[in-house]
């Protein structure tokens, strides 16, 4: 059974998350890594969009459940409720559908004005896409950013779903979450993924408003066109990554490469001979394997590391001495909480509930009277023995 958080800077924080996919249970799951009670309202048959067991899946971790009917005549009470004694309540569906459940934003603000009504949309609350559906690709492709990703000559890049849903969404969220929390005021957050992928490419933009920046993929300092800020094959079809921007971080790395003094070496400055100088980098690394290029690089300031795999990442020494990943959650190795704090450490949950593991258990922790009735009703479906 999942426990309520007894620490993190968020302790004492009473958050209700509306059941969705995506960066709503990911912002809410951030939320409970931080010490907040999550409460999450399962719906009637609902479950993971991970196959298997809800149990397993890991962005509800740390979280408690109940699981309300909305289409049971006292199932938005239910909400209502919980919403009276909240400090935030999370919301991912399209604009609209929980105004027709009954338990939207000016009835919940209504019922506790100091309440922040957090939503969570592709689009946004407005606009001509507002009511479509989309997922992160989409997104993340009207805002210029996926345009932008991608090697010269080539089609754009996917950068898996994190740029848009995780970074560009619910974080963006949580941001605003914790900015309306901080303002005193009940308000509603309107994160939408294309406002917040915007934002994170503010410095790209702006070095595009300047001239500094070509609409071409791949031929930018950022964007693999530079060959002192890309990814190369070692002997064995590894990869290891080169980000030696600075002129001494990138001398060190000519020295190390074995490159350095050679007369017909292009100049990095010389953007017309980055392709031969990209070629003499690449003839460097594929002289030796992934492991033996990260021993001679360890340690340095050339800017050099490793691409690990996702089976590799945790057993780093510097990731492994962090404890930047945790093997607890039912022996699965996920990332740790992050950020880190001084006074208030925050803990990741080792468990996921079961839907409606704690409809009791909940509606005593948080005072709500007429318990009994909604449970008998049938209006919160329990889904665990003496829940």
């Amino acid at each position: 059974m999942a426990a309520v958080p007894s620490g993190g800077p968020l302790a004492g924080l009473r958050v209700i998350e509306l059941a969705g996919l995506g960066p709503a249970p990911f912002a809410a799951m951030l939320l409970a890594d931080l010490g907040a009670d999550v409460v999450r309202v399962d719906r009637v048959g609902g479950g993971s969009p991970l196959p298997g067991d809800p149990v397993d899946d890991p962005l509800n971790r740390g979280k408690r459940s109940i699981v309300v009917d909305l289409k049971h005549p006292r199932g938005p009470e239910v909400v209502l409720a919980l919403a009276e004694r909240a400090d935030v309540l999370l919301e991912g569906f399209r604009p609209g559908v929980v105004e027709r459940l009954g338990v939207g934003p000016d009835v919940a603000l209504g019922r506790n004005p100091r309440l922040v009504y957090g939503r969570m949309t592709g689009w946004g609350q407005d606009g001509p896409l507002a009511a479509t559906a989309g997922h992160d690709i989409n997104y993340i492709a009207l805002t210029g950013a996926l345009h932008a990703i991608g090697r010269a000559g080539g089609p754009p890049q996917l950068p898996l779903n994190l740029l848009g849903d995780f970074a560009g969404g619910a974080l963006y969220l949580v941001v605003g979450v914790l900015a309306a929390l901080h303002s005193g005021r009940g308000q509603v957050v309107d994160a939408a993924i294309v406002d917040g992928t915007a934002h994170l490419a503010t410095m790209a933009y702006g070095l595009f408003g300047a001239g500094y920046w070509r609409a071409e993929r791949g031929v930018n300092l950022l964007d693999s066109g530079a060959p002192f800020y890309d990814v190369y094959a070692t002997a064995d079809g590894g990869h290891m990554s080169v980000g030696a921007l600075e002129p001494r971080f990138y001398a060190e790395l000519l020295r190390l490469l074995g490159l350095a003094g050679e007369p017909d070496l292009p100049d990095r400055h010389d953007v017309a001979r980055w392709p031969d100088l990209r070629r003499r980098i690449a003839a460097a690394f594929a002289g030796r394997t992934r492991r033996e290029w990260t021993e001679i690089f360890e340690g340095t300031d050339a800017c050099v590391a490793p691409v690990l795999s996702m089976a590799e990442a945790a057993a780093h020494p510097h990731l492994a001495a962090r404890g930047t990943f945790d093997g607890r959650f039912r022996g699965t190795v996920l990332p740790a909480a992050a950020p880190r704090f001084s006074a208030t450490p925050a803990a990741a949950g080792t468990s996921s509930p079961a839907p409606g593991e704690h409809a009791a258990q909940v509606l005593a922790d948080w005072d709500v009277p007429d318990g009994d009735g909604w449970l008998a009703s049938g209006a919160m479906p329990s889904a665990a023995p003496g829940a």
